[in-house]
């Protein structure tokens, strides 16, 4: 166990489950050298980037979202998720000062900060597994990774999905459930309010039902969603005790029915995510780090249709950062492939080009709408008129229960991407927007 520190605890111990989110990949944000010419910069100075996602905090929380998502910052070989050690922060980014430093500009605005929690590999280079490798299987630290310890040549780590680089965890072991928790508290006690937790559809639900329920013991505030890609989102929410996973089933029903266009895929996707809805509400998005902005995908008008969309669903939006400003970057399967998807950013938002702040209204105006309305958290959605490129849904609060709120939407793509909300109890009309490929 590490030595415990004299640091005031940062944490809120009654945080509300957010509303929204914006997502930060914070060494591509800020700019820090992913990958590093010189072995030995591990030990280098500290750069206190981190001081530089600071000065965006005031942006936003005017756009309207109460949760900032904050990607990999602890010390890692390269882009973050293939960690050197779980108790520091990089120094590309900083220290722990400037973590702390942000929990606090960040709690003052009213926005909880969520960790990424990569524990489901680690960098082949970690210290604790080449100890591992030399010392042997009875070795100290040996029990929290997988490795065929009699492969032929020698230990052979497994690798995740491929990539040497990174060496799975063995989540069957109970040190690393034991050195999970122990991060996770670290963290948690310096303030922030949850994980993402990375890769967890490959971890699995037993692990996490044996780590979470420690964890909410000694942090019943926290919030911690899981990254799923597909399956039964329901019953890994309660197989495993995540509060929520990301919905990618919609994130592609979205692009995909605005790209073609074919609004039956969205409407078949909707009726899914309603009974999602029923136990849980799943984090819903148009991009994020991994994945071609949505911008890119279906252009810039149909990428301010892809908002209205996921701000009018049930759910927890999360807004990949420069998504709303009509950031565009395209995902390659080659090293070096997610560049452009996760850019510099100015050292604050003056320094943003004039022509994206058309779509940051736009957000905001929706943000605004949706906050509005918080029972669309856990919202259904009705079919009202559909053909591949119109559609129309209800969306309404306890099922369209009377008395409970009511929203109508449409949104159409036949000739410049529209959209309407109505409030459908009333039929009044509380938000129009039409591209005009001028704004």
């Amino acid at each position: 166990m590490r030595a415990a520190r004299n640091v005031e605890n940062l944490a809120f111990v009654t945080t509300p489950p957010p509303a929204a989110l914006w997502y930060v990949y914070p060494l591509g944000f800020t700019g820090a050298p992913i990958r590093r010419p010189d072995p030995d910069s591990f030990a280098s100075a500290p750069a206190h980037r981190l001081r530089r996602v600071a000065a965006w905090l005031d942006y936003a929380a005017n756009l309207g979202v109460d949760g900032i998502v904050l990607g990999p910052v602890l010390l890692s070989k390269t882009h973050g998720y293939d960690t050197l050690d779980y108790f520091r922060i990089d120094p590309r980014l900083g220290d722990e000062d400037d973590f702390l430093d942000l929990v606090r500009a960040a709690h003052a605005r009213g926005l909880a900060l969520y960790g990424d929690g990569v524990f489901n590999h680690v960098s082949a280079d970690h210290p604790a597994l080449r100890a591992a490798l030399a010392g042997g299987p009875d070795s100290p630290g040996a029990g929290m990774f997988q490795v065929a310890w009699r492969a032929p040549g020698g230990p052979r780590p497994h690798p995740f999905e491929g990539h040497g680089e990174l060496v799975c965890f063995d989540h069957a072991s109970g040190e690393t459930a034991d050195f999970v928790t122990e991060v996770m508290d670290y963290w948690l006690s310096r303030g922030l309010d949850g994980f993402r937790l990375d890769a967890a559809y490959a971890t699995g639900p037993k692990f996490w039902r044996r780590v979470l329920p420690g964890v909410r013991a000694a942090h019943p505030g926290a919030w911690f969603f899981a990254e799923v890609i597909h399956g039964n989102y329901a019953s890994e929410v309660k197989a495993a005790g995540y509060d929520s996973l990301t919905q990618y089933e919609l994130w592609k029903a979205i692009w995909s029915s605005l790209l073609d266009p074919n609004f039956f895929e969205l409407d078949w996707s909707l009726k899914r995510h309603n009974r999602f809805l029923e136990d849980f509400a799943p984090v819903t998005f148009v991009s994020n780090h991994d994945v071609t902005r949505i911008a890119s995908q279906v252009g810039p008008g149909k990428a301010a249709l892809a908002a209205v969309i996921l701000m009018t669903v049930g759910g927890i939006p999360c807004v990949y950062s420069g998504d709303e400003q009509a950031f565009t970057g395209v995902k390659e399967e080659r090293v070096g492939g997610d560049d452009a998807v996760r850019p510099e950013f100015p050292p604050d938002p003056s320094g943003l080009a004039p022509f994206g702040w058309w779509m940051y209204d736009l957000y905001r105006e929706l943000l605004e709408l949706r906050r509005a309305n918080p029972w669309l958290r856990r919202a259904q959605s009705t079919t009202q008129a559909l053909t591949t490129s119109h559609y129309a849904y209800r969306v309404a609060a306890g099922g369209g229960a009377a008395g409970g709120g009511a929203l109508e939407v449409e949104v159409d793509v036949a000739g410049r991407p529209r959209a309407l909300i109505r409030d459908w109890r009333h039929g009044d009309k509380l938000w129009e927007w039409e591209w005009s490929g001028l704004d």
